[in-house]
């Protein structure tokens, strides 16, 4: 990635395309999904994240491992609690820009998530 353009730079041979692949695959999951969008507000403990997405502490702990291991979170313990944090806001703009492509397939138009305006939308604002 070209940081002065914003352009991508990256050639079809790049090592990288087949990692790519891989991201979108641990982000193909609704509940992975519903995790980043919970922990753009901030850390959360795993027990928390549970409740939000309606998920048992076990099965959260397993979709965290694989975002852990994609490097989209990572953990911080304090005394038997774990904490979970995004890891960089790469994850919460894919699942953003993600979100508002789906917005877009069924019908609606939302405002861009990368207009100053629509970040209401996305609940970034």
């Amino acid at each position: 990635m070209n940081e002065d353009t914003k352009r991508c730079t990256f050639s079809l041979d790049s090592d990288y395309v087949e990692f790519a692949a891989e991201v979108f695959r641990l982000l193909s999951d609704s509940t992975r999904v519903r995790l980043i969008l919970v922990l753009r507000e901030g850390e959360k403990s795993v027990n928390d994240l549970a409740e939000l997405v309606h998920k048992t502490p076990t099965a959260v702990s397993q979709h965290l491992a694989k975002l852990r291991w994609g490097k989209i979170v990572s953990p911080r313990q304090e005394g038997n609690k774990v904490f979970y944090s995004l890891t960089s806001e790469d994850a919460r703009e894919l699942v953003s820009l993600a979100v508002f492509q789906a917005s877009r397939m069924m019908g609606e138009i939302p405002t861009h998530p990368r207009c100053p305006h629509s970040r209401r939308e996305f609940g970034e604002g």
